[in-house]
Parts: structure tokens; C-alpha cells; sequence
């Protein structure tokens, strides 16, 4: 059912847009973002937008060629064939059922006392978990990670994060080197448990003082932010909750149309 109502095709129909970006024009068709979304199926989570300029033009390229080709299809007398009349009978009942579907799951209201009584009884699905940002030092040897901890011992603020920084694009082995061990936003369950232990030990702007062993050498870290696991507000899940609970009376609504329309049905299954 799922598949059905999120099919491709509907959302070809459906996501038409009365300001569509025009890419081109080809013997007064316009080629607009329609065109590009069929062709960008074939890129699985790519936006078209943030693709190469030159990967675009190619994209709009196609877009011009399938227009061109389409056009002599239909006029080499194509739509008049068995086959492309029994694929239209195919296209015009699935076009049917998901603009139904569409139609109905807009008509589903969730309230908001549903939305109020999931939260507060799922509590537990709205932490927040705890996360981290820190840079790191890798090195080889013990001795080498002593080192650097004693070249930044007694350094606070932004003169031990300058330092750090520049400690870890001259000496760390890890590929973060380059950018002054930056590691960005992480969870606990995001790093090996020794690294993870020991970033979440750390006070804001403190590093650690001892080498932290892990498979991939011996690490000196730098703790630039930390937030604590906290339980999200009703407000921030509200969309979330409500989608979900909207989803699931539309699924059980037209599981009971089905099953009404099953009982006034001969149905011989082979």
C-alpha cells in the first residue's frame, strides 16, 4: 500500500508546479523541472541543484533528447497500437487510485488531544541523545601523544584551540589532520567506546590529559561543545507525530474500504 501511494508516478502528476524552473525550450516546449525529476530517478538522493554545472547540462541535454524523441514516437502513429492502448488503460487506473488515495489521506484529521496523549506516552522515543564536538591528535606512540599533550598543557580558550589545531595538521596520522582534527557533531555510539568514554568525560574546552588508546593509534582530544541528552518538546515533534498518527487512520481507513469492497466482490484466486 505504501509503495502505492508514494509511487512515482503520482508524484510526477502532483508535484507540477505553476512556477516551474524553465531549462530550455525546444520548438516552443518548455523543458522545466518535471522534465529533470524523471531523469533524476535514475540518481537515487541526488538534488539536481547540487550536481556539477557540467553533470547539469548534460541532465538538461537528455531532458531535450527525450522531448524530441517522445514527439516522434507519437507521430510515427505509436498511441494507435495494441500495446501502447493497453499500457494506457494500465497508467489511467493506477493515475486513478493514487489520486483517490491522495484525495482521502488529505481528508484524515488528527486532533490535537491524539497528538498530546502519543507524546506523553512515548516519552521515551523523544531524547534527544547526548552528542559531542571535538577535534582529535591521532598518533603511532604513546610517547608522541605525551608530547603534544605537554606542548598544550597550561594553554585555555582559543589559544589552546589555535595550538590544537596546528599540532594536528603537522603531526596527526588520522585523515582529520588536514583540517586541524576537526571531527564535527557525534554520538556516543558514533566512535569506539575508549574515544567515546573519554570525549564525553571532557569539560567544554579541555583536552584530555592522558592519551586515549583505540585500535587506530593513540589520540589527544579537544572538546569544542557538548550538549546533554534531553527529551524533545512537544512542539518540536508535533509534525512528526501528527504525520504519523494521520498515516496510520488512512492506512486503517482504507484497509476497511478494501475489506467492504472484498465482501461485495466474487473473488476466484488461482
Amino acid at each position: 500500500m505504501k509503495r502505492i501511494i508514494f509511487g512515482s508516478l503520482i508524484a510526477m502528476v502532483l508535484g507540477v508546479s505553476l512556477n516551474a524552473t524553465v531549462y530550455a525550450t525546444v520548438n516552443g516546449y518548455n523543458v522545466t523541472d518535471q522534465d529533470i525529476k524523471v531523469l533524476m530517478r535514475s540518481i537515487p538522493g541526488a538534488k539536481f541543484e547540487q550536481l556539477p554545472p557540467a553533470t547539469q547540462k548534460k541532465i538538461v541535454q537528455q531532458a531535450i533528447e527525450r522531448h524530441l524523441l517522445a514527439k516522434k514516437a507519437i507521430k510515427s502513429g505509436i498511441e494507435n497500437s495494441p500495446e501502447f492502448k493497453k499500457a494506457l488503460e494500465g497508467i489511467k487506473k493506477d493515475l486513478a487510485l493514487e489520486l483517490w488515495m491522495k484525495k482521502e489521506y488529505a481528508s484524515v484529521k488528527v486532533d490535537e488531544k491524539s497528538i498530546k496523549d502519543y507524546y506523553n506516552k512515548n516519552a521515551d522515543k523523544f531524547v534527544k541523545p547526548s552528542r559531542a564536538k571535538a577535534r582529535h591528535i591521532l598518533l603511532k606512540t604513546e610517547k608522541e601523544a605525551k608530547d603534544v599533550i605537554a606542548q598544550l598543557k597550561g594553554l585555555k580558550g582559543a589559544a589552546l584551540s589555535k595550538k590544537f589545531i596546528e599540532l594536528a595538521k603537522s603531526k596527526s596520522t588520522g585523515p582529520s589532520g588536514k583540517s586541524g582534527g576537526e571531527l564535527g557533531w557525534f554520538g556516543k555510539r558514533q566512535m569506539v567506546k575508549p574515544f567515546s568514554d573519554a570525549t564525553f568525560a571532557l569539560k567544554k574546552g579541555e583536552i584530555t590529559k592522558t592519551p586515549v588508546k583505540t585500535q587506530f593509534g593513540y589520540h589527544v582530544i579537544l572538546l569544542e561543545n557538548k550538549e546533554i541528552g534531553k527529551k524533545a518538546t512537544l512542539a518540536e515533534v508535533k509534525p512528526q507525530i501528527e504525520n504519523a498518527l494521520k498515516m496510520e487512520k488512512f492506512r486503517k481507513k482504507v484497509a476497511g474500504i478494501a475489506k467492504e469492497l472484498k465482501k461485495g466482490a466474487k473473488v476466484t484466486i488461482k
